[in-house]
Order: C-alpha cells, then sequence, then structure tokens
C-alpha cells in the first residue's frame, strides 16, 4: 500500500489512516463491502458502506494516476530530457489532466504542420525568431522543400504554434481562466427538429462555466447529440491572446509582429478548440457523476420502500387497445389467476362486463388492495375503481404504483421461467401488485437503469451507472437481508460473498431437499469464504435455530449465549420485553470486557435479540392508500395535500398527489431555508404534506410548495 495516498484520502475523508489501511486490506482479503460495513466494524471504526466504497475508488483512482506518473517519467527519461525540476513537477499533479499537459511536449507526434516543417529542418529557425533578434536570416534554411523564404518563416510560424499549445503552463492558464471567466452557450440549429419544445429554454442560452448546473450540462449534451441544438464554449479571446503576447514577446521588432500572428493562430487552431473539448468533458463527467449519485439516492429509497405485508393484492395493468390486464396474488406474494377486461372499449357492453368481472374478483378473492399501474389508462382505471368502491360499498383501497420496468421484467427469462403459461402483459399485472408486497424483491428482477427514477441515466457512462446502480442495490438487499427459502435467484445475486455457481446450488438443494432448516446447513453447501460473506444476511425462518432468522452472525452465536447466559435469559426469551428490559440495564463497556468482544458486536447482537425479526423498511412511512379519485378541476391555490415523492432531481421533487401528472416542487419551494439539493431533505417515496402553488389547466400540470407547511 502507498502511505501518501492513505494520508491523502484519510484527510479528505475526514478519517484515520489506521482506518483506511484495515478497510484497504479487508478488501484486499476478499471481503465484500457489505460484510466489512457490517461485521467488521471494529477493524475499520464503524465506516457504512458509501464510506467503504468511496475509499475503494479513491484509492483505485490514486493508484492509477501514481502509475501514469511513473509512466510518464519513464518515458521521458528514456528520450534523456528528464530533469529533477520536471520529475517533480510530475509527482505534484493532483489531476490525470496535469500529467498529460507535461507530457505533450514530449509526446510521439502525429504528422501535423509542425512535424513536417522540423522534418524539412526548420526548428532552428522557428527557435531563433522567439529569440527576437533585429535581423533574421533566413536564406540558409532554403532547401529542396522550402524553396522561398516565405516558406521558411510560415514553417518555423507552425512549430511555435505547437510550442505555445505544448507549453503546460500556458494550457493550465488558459484552461483555468476559461472555467472561470468563460460561458457556455447553445443555440438552435438551423432546421432543427424539436415538436415538443423539450429545449426550448436552450434556444439561445448562455451560462457562465463555474455557475452551469449539472442538470443543464446534460440537457445541452442530449440537445447537441439529437441535432436540435449547437453548443459552445465563448472565452475570454483577446485577454488569453494579450497574457501570451506579454509572456512570449521580449522586445518589439520584425520578430515579435511573427509571434503575434503565431499566438492568434495557436490559440485560434490548436488550444481553443482542445481547451474547449476538456472543458466540456469535464463538466460532463461531474454531471454525469452527479446524475449517478442522484439516480443512486433515488433507487435505494425506492427499493427501501416498506412493503405492504399479509395483504391480498389485485395487480392492474391499466390500458387501451388491448384491455386491462388483472393479476391476483395471495398475502405471500403467490400468483392466483389473472384475466383482462376492457373497460375502456367503444361499446357500453364492455364497461359493464369489466364492472361485474372486477367487483367478483374483488368478492371472491378478498381483495385488500388494488395496485394500479401509473402508465396509459391508469387514470381512466383509477376512476373506475373508484366508482366501484363507493357503488358496491367495497372495504378494499387501491395505490397508484409505478409501473417502470414492468414491460422489462415481462420478457425476461426470470418472468418466462417464473410464469410461462402467461403472457407478457398477465407478468406486468403480477410484477405491479408484486412491487407494493415487496418492493425489493420485486424491483430487483429489473435492470436498475429501467426503474425510472433517475435523471438522464441514459446520458452518463454505462460502466459507471452500472456500477453505482449495482452497489446500491447489493447494500439494500443486505440490509434487509433475505429468507433463503423464498428469495429467488434475482435477489440472491446481490447477497454478499455468493456467486452464480453458489446460487445455482443453493437454489437445487432447495428444490431437491425442500425447506432448509439452518444456517449450518447452508454451511455444508458453500466454501468457507462465501459462507462468511454471504451467511449473516440470509435467515431461516422457521428453522431450528432462533439465532438464524437475525442478522447476527454465526461468528457471533458463543458471544451471544454468553451474554444471554450472564443475563439470566434463554434462546426463548428473545424479543420478549423481559430481554428488552435486562438488556437496557447493562453497562456495555462491562459487558465487553466480560464476553471478550468489542462494542460494535455487542451492540449489533443486542439490536438483533431485541427485534430478530427487524425489518429496516419497517421503520419507513407507509404508502398512502386511496378510496377516491382527485382531477385537476378539484385544485385550488393554496389547497393542502399530501403526495409521496415519485423523482428527487436537482431542480425539484416530482410529488404524486393523485393527479396524472405529479406535480413538482421547485428546489426554490422545499424549504423556508436554504437547500443545496432537494436530496437533503427529500426522498423517493416519502409521505409528504404540500400546497397547491400555481396550477396550469391547459398543460395538465400544477406547481407545489412545501413552504409553511410542517412535515415533522
Amino acid at each position: 500500500m502507498n502511505d501518501d495516498i492513505i494520508n491523502s484520502i484519510a484527510l479528505e475523508q475526514n478519517i484515520g489512516t489506521d482506518q483506511v489501511k484495515k478497510t484497504l486490506s479487508l478488501l484486499e482479503e476478499g471481503n465484500t463491502i457489505p460484510f466489512i460495513a457490517r461485521y467488521r466494524k471494529e477493524f475499520t471504526g464503524g465506516l457504512d458502506e458509501d464510506k467503504i466504497k468511496s475509499i475503494s475508488l479513491v484509492y483505485e483512482y490514486e493508484c492509477n494516476l501514481l502509475k501514469r506518473k511513473e509512466d510518464v517519467i519513464r518515458l521521458i527519461d528514456e528520450k534523456g530530457l528528464l530533469t529533477d525540476e520536471l520529475k517533480d513537477s510530475i509527482l505534484k499533479c493532483k489531476k490525470l489532466v496535469d500529467v498529460e499537459d507535461i507530457y505533450r511536449p514530449y509526446k510521439e507526434k502525429k504528422k501535423t504542420k509542425a512535424t513536417d516543417a522540423i522534418n524539412n529542418g526548420l526548428e532552428p529557425l522557428a527557435k531563433i525568431i522567439l529569440s527576437f533578434p533585429d535581423i533574421l536570416y533566413v536564406d540558409k534554411f532554403l532547401n529542396d522543400k522550402v524553396k522561398t523564404e516565405e516558406e521558411a518563416i510560415q514553417g518555423a510560424k507552425y512549430i511555435i504554434a505547437e510550442y505555445i499549445s505544448d507549453n503546460a503552463y500556458y494550457r493550465k492558464y488558459i484552461r483555468d481562466n476559461t472555467f472561470n471567466h468563460g460561458t457556455i452557450t447553445s443555440k438552435l440549429k438551423k432546421n432543427a427538429e424539436d415538436p415538443k419544445k423539450t429545449y426550448e429554454m436552450y434556444y439561445d442560452f448562455e451560462e457562465e462555466i463555474k455557475k452551469i448546473k449539472p442538470h443543464r450540462v446534460l440537457a445541452l449534451n442530449r440537445g447537441e447529440k439529437e441535432n436540435v441544438l449547437t453548443v459552445s464554449i465563448k472565452s475570454s479571446k483577446e485577454y488569453i491572446i494579450k497574457f501570451l503576447e506579454s509572456k512570449m514577446i521580449k522586445k518589439e521588432n520584425k520578430c515579435a509582429e511573427y509571434v503575434r500572428n503565431v499566438i492568434e493562430d495557436s490559440y485560434t487552431r490548436l488550444i481553443e478548440p482542445s481547451i474547449e473539448r476538456e472543458i466540456r468533458s469535464e463538466l460532463s463527467e461531474v454531471a454525469g457523476d452527479e446524475a449517478i449519485e442522484n439516480f443512486g439516492k433515488n433507487l435505494e429509497s425506492l427499493l427501501m420502500q416498506p412493503p405492504i405485508k399479509n395483504q391480498r393484492v389485485l395487480g392492474f395493468d391499466p390500458g387501451y387497445s388491448n384491455g386491462c390486464k388483472l393479476a391476483v396474488l395471495d398475502e405471500t406474494s403467490k400468483y392466483l389467476y389473472s384475466c383482462v377486461i376492457n373497460p375502456f372499449a367503444s361499446s357500453n357492453n364492455g364497461l359493464i362486463t369489466s364492472k361485474n368481472t372486477l367487483v367478483k374478483l374483488i368478492k371472491d378473492y378478498k381483495i385488500d388492495i388494488i395496485s394500479i399501474g401509473n402508465g396509459t389508462a391508469s387514470r381512466e382505471s383509477e376512476k373506475l375503481v373508484s366508482e366501484l368502491i363507493k357503488e358496491y360499498n367495497l372495504t378494499c383501497k387501491y395505490i397508484i404504483t409505478n409501473e417502470a420496468g414492468a414491460s422489462i421484467y415481462s420478457t425476461e427469462p426470470i418472468a418466462q421461467e417464473e410464469f410461462p403459461n402467461l403472457t407478457p402483459n398477465e407478468r406486468s399485472a403480477v410484477s405491479i401488485g408484486r412491487r407494493l408486497q415487496d418492493p425489493l424483491a420485486e424491483l430487483v428482477k429489473i435492470p436498475p437503469d429501467g426503474i425510472g427514477v433517475g435523471l438522464y441515466q441514459h446520458d452518463v457512462p454505462d460502466s459507471k451507472l452500472k456500477d453505482r446502480l449495482d452497489f446500491v442495490v447489493e447494500k439494500t438487499v443486505n440490509q434487509v437481508g433475505v429468507n433463503i427459502n423464498t428469495a429467488s435467484g434475482s435477489i440472491l445475486k446481490y447477497i454478499s460473498g455468493l456467486t452464480k455457481r453458489s446460487i445455482d446450488k443453493l437454489i437445487k438443494y432447495r428444490e431437491d431437499k425442500g425447506k432448509i432448516k439452518s444456517r449450518e446447513e447452508i454451511s455444508k453447501l458453500l466454501t468457507d469464504k462465501t459462507y462468511e460473506q454471504a451467511i449473516g444476511f440470509i435467515r431461516i425462518v422457521d428453522g431450528d435455530n432462533i439465532l438464524d432468522k437475525t442478522s447476527i452472525h454465526p461468528e457471533s452465536y458463543d458471544v451471544t449465549k454468553k451474554l444471554l447466559a450472564s443475563l439470566d435469559l434463554s434462546l426463548e426469551d428473545i424479543g420478549t420485553d423481559k430481554l428488552i428490559t435486562k438488556l437496557e440495564s447493562i453497562n456495555k463497556e462491562d459487558m465487553v470486557k466480560e464476553l471478550n468482544t468489542d462494542i460494535y458486536t455487542l451492540e449489533g447482537i443486542i439490536e438483533s435479540l431485541e427485534k430478530p425479526n427487524r425489518d429496516p423498511r419497517d421503520e419507513l412511512p407507509r404508502p398512502i392508500l386511496k378510496s377516491d379519485v382527485l382531477t385537476i378541476d378539484d385544485l385550488e391555490e393554496g389547497m393542502e395535500l399530501e403526495g409521496t415523492v415519485r423523482n428527487v432531481a436537482p431542480f425539484g421533487a416530482f410529488i404524486d398527489i393523485g393527479l396524472h401528472n405529479d406535480g413538482l416542487v421547485h428546489i426554490s419551494e422545499i424549504s423556508d431555508s436554504y437547500i443545496k439539493h432537494p436530496s437533503d431533505v427529500l426522498s423517493v417515496g416519502d409521505i409528504v404534506k404540500v400546497y397547491v402553488k400555481e396550477i396550469f389547466k391547459d398543460k395538465e400540470k400544477v406547481s407545489l410548495t412545501m413552504k409553511g407547511v410542517n412535515n415533522d
């Protein structure tokens, strides 16, 4: 390990160097991030998954940067051009772009006007011009390839232009100046098509580079990619040229005139386009990282939405021409029945038949909740269900469920394996119903970028997006844990340490032998390392050992039993008021010494003994269930409403208040106090109170505010 990098990470993350070292050592030993975060807190000082992931990424970046520095130093040294000063400059670089700036003059050049001129013997002439002699002798540089003085001077100019462009100091200054004082602009492209006026605000747009918001950068990039916008960077060209002149021109004479011309040519032809690409690339990278981070937060909140347990659900996938697909699910998410109704067909008979079918299903299967997808015909379906509940005095409720990704799931191999006899549309209805009963278990079957809680997720690097989203899903699944006897392969693949081979082995064993009764049974199916990493996140409900249904790791079972014995308790007391009372009275520091353990392990054991079936999602607000429908005509400005946060973006949050379109709370309307990002206050799935700020009936949109609302 590199101590300099470790010290830098510790300083940046505001943690101890020992924490960084031990975290990196644990990762190098093949331990997973969820395992380290949960079961090796005594080594890391209690670092969470995000902090551990950050340490890993920063260390990897810094190691790659160091390797590039060493490569550049070696390559320059091989040319016999390395000096101590140059080496020191390279080693002090904090960014890869600075390393590349220094290396630029030493790179093997592709064929350019300057390389042609050098090959024609004009480099000495270029150096003479830069010494600003009062008399310039050019004739001695003429040859078969350079036949006139004009050609010689022009060739020397090309060489000087490349000198200027390759100068690391000049490039850094120009890049910094452009970033701090330049603007990014966009114009509507000639003959461009933008029928929905998606990019209207960017038709004639200009903003300071250093102030532009990341989501606007991504919008500009997309508009440019779709041939709607022309995007460019405007710099302080005159100021930059004067700066270069002040650095290069030593005296006024004919050579000074040549150099002035070269400076403008070098900047316009070589430096400006290159710096523009670099700045836009940097802006895009920062914007992409923020979009990925924003998507990750939204996805985590969505996956952590509390399940609606022990309720019979009717999954309702709305539609017009192909009808509405219905799927009945029992309290355990088991599929019972499906069918298609056509309430929105042209004939009135279709509506009557559909109503009768719906009422019969609700009554026959004792449906508690109807989960209606939020896609095409969603609000018409909501109106239909609401009217039925009132007309027939039904006790069931309904909820509008985000159906993003349901169609993707319906054609995936896992859906075909689960329901080989159902059509893709019927599988979608099952998915819409199940994501109410257990959002996490259902949503892990869908590629994370298809879930629909991001912003510009299709405009960021796929590898970065996949890495972040896989991490979020892995983190969430392991925080919740899985019941090994009901878990699908889709969710097991995110469990710490499990590979496809080990998952296949577990599922086959479960199918052949029946219900798995203990964690010990699992130990015979996995390698020691895999078992160590995974078992704490696997639950055995109603098994042979009550500890197997908790998040206590088997390596701590002896400590757990000693703790119970010291309090005159037994395994049968787990979760009882008697146990909770006794645990609350202990001195943890004394108990750590008595049990020869650490405070983190002890606290984890206590938490699990008090709540053996603890699901972190249970502590979050429940979804809003409804029995009536709201239309935009029902709204008035100033009206207070309750809604569910559907998506959080850098500019605000989208709130489902029961209308066809979600209402928008702009970032400026979220709080009376200044907030840097909406996610500082709101998360996907939050239940919030809002006021109607403005109604746009022509666009069927509503502007909301949270100012003055008590959401405590």
